[in-house]
């Protein structure tokens, strides 16, 4: 135990990134899956490939009780259980081996939704919140598939505001029941799932968590939703006409329903980015598929350099957003296990080491969403006129990945949120970003160090990763200093900053990952990883003047401003570099391999 306490106390807190530095030897990669996690990786694809993808087209056109049939096959595999401890019929696997499991299931498309909303926010609320009575009445069979479950948040007046909800719950006269009365809204799993996590009001102002069942008395679905993408699962409205919900059926307390509500979306933040990264990977390898096979000229399309670019920045930003959220599982993960050792139950550990991290949760949310954007946007571009048909798989992946940009709060809430922690724990101390960006203000008033480079491969990179915090420091800063309370207004200065911090962060995971590769590998055969680095940084450092320039200029004026924007220029710099030729290198295996194959 004191060697994993050791291992621990080594790792950055949440948000610390932006003010300290990390070693590749302290992250985990996905190159280094154990055998068992290469083992459950296999069987999961396995499954989906025998049960899952050769009836998808019979999920997307809702045949009744087949999505709940392959749930409960799921089920018989372990694979709604892994993160539901043993004694409640589960395997209580660690959050980096679930995190396997949540890429290796992307491969099933949107049955992973349906899946990841049982095993997720359907389950984990009453695993983490539950008491041991509700505990051992339920997971055993949410283990097993033979219970179904759902997650009732949204309602037609709240969607990003939750507390806003007008459902109501009201003790009944013999102090046995709670009846609730509301609506809700875009609820996954509705149609077939057979528990209901239901947030209501008590007494009408204090916003708290049920457990209810499909067969409580005045409980009723609306039609199917008719949605754009991800039709293969099962979304409707909920409705609760003076619902009777047994007293011992109230999850965690009266009025703390907030707790469980942002909890569960701390996690399934992580969980939506490792798993939209991992569905573009999917639409990459059918891109370079399709470019390889497509002729035009006499030649095959991945032959023109128009293309290789879409598919090696595919690639690229694939491999930018897969470092990130392997780095995150790994420090949710070394988070939980300081937790426990420290004598915490296992439910306080999952979400304390969660809100931990939970602006590195928000940084994934919005930015791997935004990749899986580009990557089938560009897919149906390599596709053309295919790309446009339903015939072809580009279009209904286009279609499905919208919806990642409003789930679990929409990518601008995420934005300002990531800026409103990291200002709550820079005042409450626990991220000393006051001081390091007093650093950075003595630096600016300094002259420039024009010394010679540091040898080693990496020095660039090690360089642009520190001038990125700093640009941060800089613009964010300024910002705070200010606008202080007024700059939660401010929300295009937000939305600036909160790009800055996330570019920051996948800059710092593009380079741990690939250092890290070149040590297990050696520089030769991690030489296409360097080339996808340094094309990533290249542009990032672009994106990052922009910003900055763009968050300055909204509230600085004079010689402030010109001061601030010479330090976010000379912060941003990064060595000339063809990224022509970068990406032809990576397109060249891109092609060669016909697939993804990073």
């Amino acid at each position: 135990m004191s060697e994993v306490l050791e291992d621990v106390k080594t790792h950055l807190k949440g948000g610390e990134f932006l003010v300290k530095e990390s070693s590749h030897q302290d992250i985990f990669i996905k190159e280094e899956l154990d055998e068992e996690q290469g083992m459950i990786y296999d069987m999961v694809q396995d499954f989906l490939k025998a049960e899952v993808l050769p009836v998808y087209g019979r999920l997307e056109k809702q045949e009744e009780g087949l999505t709940p049939a392959l749930l409960e096959k799921a089920g018989e595999l372990g694979l709604l259980g892994m993160a539901i401890p043993e004694e409640y019929g589960g395997f209580g696997k660690d959050f980096n081996t679930n995190s396997v499991v949540l890429d290796a299931m992307s491969l099933g498309k949107t049955f992973s939704l349906s899946w990841g909303a049982h095993i997720g926010i359907g389950t984990m609320p009453i695993l983490y919140f539950g008491n041991e009575e509700q505990k051992q009445k339920y997971l055993p069979k949410l283990a097993s598939g033979e219970l179904k479950a759902s997650y009732c948040l949204t309602e037609p007046g709240s969607g990003s505001d939750a507390l806003a909800a007008k459902t109501r719950a009201d003790l009944s006269e013999d102090g046995k029941h709670y009846i609730l009365n509301g609506q809700k809204m875009w609820i996954t799993n509705a149609g077939f799932a057979d528990v209901f996590i239901v947030f209501a009001k008590v007494d009408g102002d204090k916003f708290t968590g049920f457990i209810v069942e499909k067969g409580y008395e005045g409980l009723s679905l609306g039609a199917e939703e008719d949605k754009m993408g991800i039709k293969a699962s099962s979304t409707r409205q909920v409705f609760l006409e003076n619902v009777k919900v047994p007293v011992e059926n109230l999850l965690g307390e009266i009025g703390k329903g907030h707790l469980i509500a942002f909890n569960i979306l701390n996690i399934g933040r992580y969980k939506l980015g490792l798993g939209v990264i991992a569905s573009s990977r999917l639409s990459s390898t059918n891109a370079v598929k399709y470019a390889n096979e497509r002729h035009q000229f006499k030649k095959p399309i991945s032959s023109f350099g128009a293309i290789q670019y879409k598919l090696a920045e595919q690639a690229i930003r694939i491999y930018a957003g897969e470092s990130a959220v392997y780095r995150v599982s790994d420090m949710i993960d070394k988070k939980e296990k300081e937790l426990i050792s420290k004598g915490k139950q296992f439910q306080e550990a999952i979400l304390g080491a969660a809100d931990e991290y939970a602006i590195e949760c928000a940084i994934l949310k919005f930015y791997c969403s935004e990749v899986l954007d580009y990557v089938v946007d560009e897919t149906v571009q390599v596709y053309g006129g295919m790309g446009y048909s339903e015939e072809a798989p580009a279009a209904s992946a286009y279609r499905d990945a919208r919806i990642n940009r409003i789930f679990e709060g929409t990518n601008e809430i995420n934005r300002m949120l990531t800026i409103d922690m990291l200002m709550k724990r820079a005042m409450n101390g626990s991220i000393d970003i006051m001081g390091a960006g007093m650093a950075v203000q003595k630096e600016l008033m300094g002259i420039p160090e024009f010394g010679d480079s540091d040898s080693d491969m990496f020095s660039e990179e090690i360089k642009a990763v520190k001038n990125a915090k700093k640009a941060v420091l800089v613009a964010i800063g300024g910002a705070a200093q200010k606008l202080m309370g007024k700059l939660k207004y401010e929300q295009e200065i937000m939305m600036n900053g909160a790009d800055m911090i996330a570019e920051a962060f996948v800059m710092e995971s593009v380079l741990l990952r690939t250092q890290k590769l070149v040590a297990v590998k050696g520089e030769e055969a991690a030489a296409v990883y360097v080339d996808m680095m340094k094309a990533y940084f290249s542009d990032a450092a672009e994106r990052l003047y922009v910003h900055g320039k763009h968050a300055v200029q909204s509230f600085a004026e004079g010689d402030e401003a010109r001061i601030m924007l010479m330090g976010i220029k000379r912060f941003t710099k990064y060595p000339m570099t063809n990224t022509k030729q970068l990406r032809r290198n990576v397109a060249a295996k891109l092609i060669e391999a016909n697939e993804y194959c990073f």
